[in-house]
């Protein structure tokens, strides 16, 4: 009986934690990497939204896919063409540390410097002039020149998601982790780089609040973001040591990297440059199916997020009280995502396999986001549930937009996150390298900017606000979820072969190696045999 209890045990402890106690050297360094980034994209993702869509003389939550469509997208390709450059010439560490230390210099040079002189720099005269001669509908592009820093830091803030988290950090666990601890490893780190959400969603909560203890005329906003961004520059630095411990002690291991089989790798293709890397990527339907659906969860959630900080910018119009919520936001987010990757992503994974867990995100997102617009379409038929809930409308559509966004993003980070990168392990090495590039950086960018595009050039001209384009957005995002649905099936079919021929490739070698090993044993036998004859 003792017996049977300790199997069933084992096999729970198995599911809940399915890393081996020599791992840990490995494990533990890379989750507090994840938990480092996602801690400083939490306050980034958070501090962004409240800066531009509460700005004075802003267009609301309209400033969001002028943002996306005129400067994210033109950054994020400037960025990946030095990326790319820089990834030729440097070593892979230098690379790490010079990107990191670009955006933590960043951040702390827009809290000392380019804050406190937002008067002297930002053009408000010019930018009165410019919106008395254009149409309503041009309010956001506007808004982005009236307030050019905060449009800055909101670039910046985007491209710390893609650039440190999905091109810098996870390229990095690519190239030291193999497909079989992938399965392993990578549901468990991002339980530990969710963490990071319920603690800095309260760090959040506490210093929007701050100026509740600051007396009269005191710039309380100033403090809030000067005391956020000196915990983003401290985790910044707290990343790049890790990195360096792991390049000294866990890369040097041979139980954890193997250098060879990285240069076995490259030898497969030939260094190409962005041109030609662009050209691979169009050729490739591996890439092709993957970039669709990086395409596609860029798109829909950049199409239901703008209706929902519509409705947020209404109910909470000034800065900390946006910031508060999206801190609460962030603290309930946390614990909904620990719990799914904890009892949900790493078993589905294991159990389902890699297309069924994929195609958990899209589906989410397709039934969330279809009821958010459903009511935000019949609010005004839907007014007596308001009512028996004790709520306005807008309150109602606020926590109905949170809900849909806590829920698509749990299921993004511990199931999307994990298919999407373990599909980039069974490719070489120039594959990785320069196609998660052109993917996550401007793969990601085009799919917002593409929700962006059609909303900034035709939904919000047409309709006059972010506030009414909602039964055209939903249309659009189911159209583009089934997309995704579909690529997803076809990149399943393309993967598991791939993983498939790879691991028979493996079995060969190691055979051939028992085989070779087994003839050197056998030779000096053969020998002696000979001689006693």
């Amino acid at each position: 009986m003792s017996e049977t209890k300790e199997k069933q045990f084992s096999k729970i402890r198995s599911i809940l934690w399915p890393i081996h106690a020599f791992e840990l050297k490995k494990i533990l360094p890379l989750l507090l990497m994840f938990f480092c980034v996602i801690f400083n994209y939490t306050i980034l993702r958070d501090m962004k939204d409240a800066l531009v869509v509460t700005a004075p003389g802003g267009a609301g939550a309209a400033i969001i896919p002028n943002l996306k469509l005129f400067v994210v997208i033109p950054m994020a390709v400037v960025f990946m063409i030095a990326y790319a450059k820089l990834s030729n010439t440097l070593s892979k560490p230098k690379l790490f540390y010079t990107t990191i230390s670009f955006f933590v210099g960043f951040f702390a040079l827009f809290a000392l410097v380019l804050y406190p002189m937002r008067d002297a720099l930002h053009p408000t005269h010019f930018a009165d002039w410019l919106q008395s001669h254009l149409p309503m509908g041009f309010s956001g592009f506007v808004a982005i020149i009236r307030n050019w820093t905060y449009a800055l830091f909101y670039v910046m803030s985007e491209l710390w998601g893609s650039v440190a988290l999905s091109l810098v950090l996870w390229g990095f666990a690519n190239d030291i982790t193999k497909v079989t601890e992938a399965k392993r490893f990578y549901p468990m780190l991002g339980i530990g780089a969710n963490f990071a959400l319920p603690i800095s969603g309260p760090l959040i909560m506490y210093f929007s609040d701050i100026r509740k203890i600051l007396p009269a005329g005191v710039d309380a906003w100033g403090y809030t973001l000067n005391y956020l961004m000196g915990v983003v520059a401290l985790s910044g630095v707290i990343l790049m040591m890790t990195y360096a411990w792991m390049q000294k002690h866990v890369l040097t291991d041979p139980r954890f990297y193997d250098p060879n089989e990285q240069k076995k790798k490259k030898k497969e293709k030939p260094s190409m440059g962005i041109v030609e890397s662009f050209k691979f990527l169009a050729k490739s339907k591996y890439l092709g199916a993957l970039a669709i659906i990086v395409f596609a969860y860029g798109m829909s959630i950049n199409l239901i997020e703008v209706s929902w900080k519509a409705q947020l910018n209404l109910q909470y119009p000034d800065p900390a009280s946006y910031l508060r919520f999206m801190g609460l936001f962030s603290t309930i987010t946390g614990p909904l995502t620990i719990f799914t990757m904890l009892f949900v992503g790493g078993n589905v994974m294991r159990r389902k396999g890699w297309t069924f867990t994929a195609l958990v995100t899209p589906f989410m997102l397709l039934i969330t986001g279809g009821l958010f617009f459903a009511f935000i379409i019949f609010k005004t038929a839907l007014n007596p549930l308001t009512v028996l809930v004790g709520v306005t409308p807008i309150m109602f559509a606020v926590a109905l937009g949170a809900i849909q966004n806590m829920l698509s993003k749990s299921t993004k980070y511990s199931l999307f996150d994990p298919t999407k990168e373990m599909a980039y392990i069974p490719l070489d090495q120039e594959s990785k390298v320069k196609g998660k590039a052109a993917i996550d950086v401007v793969g990601a960018r085009l799919g917002k900017s593409g929700g962006a595009a059609i909303q900034a050039l035709i939904l919000i001209p047409l309709c006059g606000s972010a506030l009414s384009i909602a039964p055209y957005a939903g249309l659009v995002m189911i159209g583009v979820v089934v997309m995704w649905i579909a690529a997803a099936k076809a990149l399943g079919i393309r993967f598991n072969k791939l993983t498939k021929e790879q691991e028979e490739e493996r079995a060969r070698e190691a055979l051939e190696a028992a085989n070779v090993a087994e003839a050197k044993v056998a030779a000096p036998k053969a020998e002696g045999e000979k001689v006693s004859v």
